[in-house]
C-alpha cells in the first residue's frame, strides 16, 4: 500500500510511501475500539470522591436523649442519616475505574483506527511538522493548502512554533509520535503525521 507524501508548508506532492498492511491495512473491528476507548477513558478518571458514613461522622457515641418519656422519637445517636449533619446512607468511596485491556488488543486498535483512516482518505502524510514562526496565522494557511480543518498533527515531537501557532485553534491537537492514543486517532476528523513519525509508528506497532 502506497500514500503520497506532501510537503507540510505547500501541500505540494513530495514522493510516496510504502505502508505496511499489517499495520495498515487491518479490518475496522468497531466493537474491540469502542472497549479500548472506554477503557482508556476509564483510567484517565480520578475516582476521588469521598462522602462520610454514620461511622466517619465525629461525635454520635451519646444517646440523644432517654429512650422513653419525652414524646419524641427514640434515637440513638445523632451521627444518624435522617439527622442535621449526619452521615450520608449510601456514601461514595474512593474507586478505581480501570479496565484490564492486554497489549495485544490496544494495539489492534490502534491499528484498525490506522487502516479504517487511510481507507477514508482522511490520514496525510507530510515531510515534517514543523513552522519557521509561532504565528497561527502561517498555520491556518498551512492546513488550508492541505485541505484539513479539524486535524490532529503528529512529528517525531512537539515542535515549539507549531504548538504555539495551535493552541488558539481549538479544531487542532498536537502530540508527538509517542503519545498517541485512540481517543486522539478518533477526535479529530484528518491526522497529518510526518513521515518520521510514520516510520516509528509502524515499528511500535508490527
Amino acid at each position: 500500500m502506497e500514500l503520497q507524501i506532501q510537503t507540510f508548508s505547500s501541500g505540494d506532492a513530495a514522493g510516496n510511501i510504502t505502508l505496511s498492511d499489517a499495520v495498515f491495512g487491518c479490518d475496522y473491528n468497531e466493537p474491540l475500539i469502542h472497549q479500548v476507548v472506554t477503557a482508556y477513558l476509564a483510567g484517565a478518571r480520578a475516582g476521588t470522591k469521598k462522602q462520610k458514613t454514620r461511622a466517619d461522622v465525629r461525635g454520635g457515641g451519646e444517646k440523644p436523649w432517654r429512650q422513653k418519656g419525652l414524646g419524641r422519637a427514640r434515637s440513638g445517636t445523632n451521627s444518624s442519616p435522617i439527622w442535621r449533619s449526619g452521615g450520608a446512607t449510601f456514601a461514595a468511596r474512593p474507586r478505581d475505574f480501570s479496565q484490564k485491556v492486554n497489549r495485544k488488543m490496544y494495539r489492534s486498535a490502534i491499528t484498525s483506527i490506522l487502516s479504517e483512516l487511510v481507507r477514508q482518505e482522511r490520514l496525510k502524510v507530510v515531510d515534517d511538522v514543523t513552522l519557521s514562526e509561532g504565528k497561527t496565522k502561517t498555520l491556518v494557511g498551512i492546513l488550508k493548502g492541505l485541505n484539513v480543518k479539524d486535524v490532529l498533527l503528529v512529528g517525531e515531537e512537539v515542535s515549539e512554533n507549531v504548538y504555539l501557532a495551535s493552541r488558539n485553534l481549538h479544531h487542532v491537537g498536537v502530540v508527538d509520535v509517542e503519545t498517541i492514543d485512540p481517543t486522539l486517532l478518533i477526535g479529530f476528523d484528518h491526522v497529518v503525521i510526518s513521515k518520521g513519525a510514520m516510520a516509528r509508528l509502524e515499528e511500535r506497532l508490527k
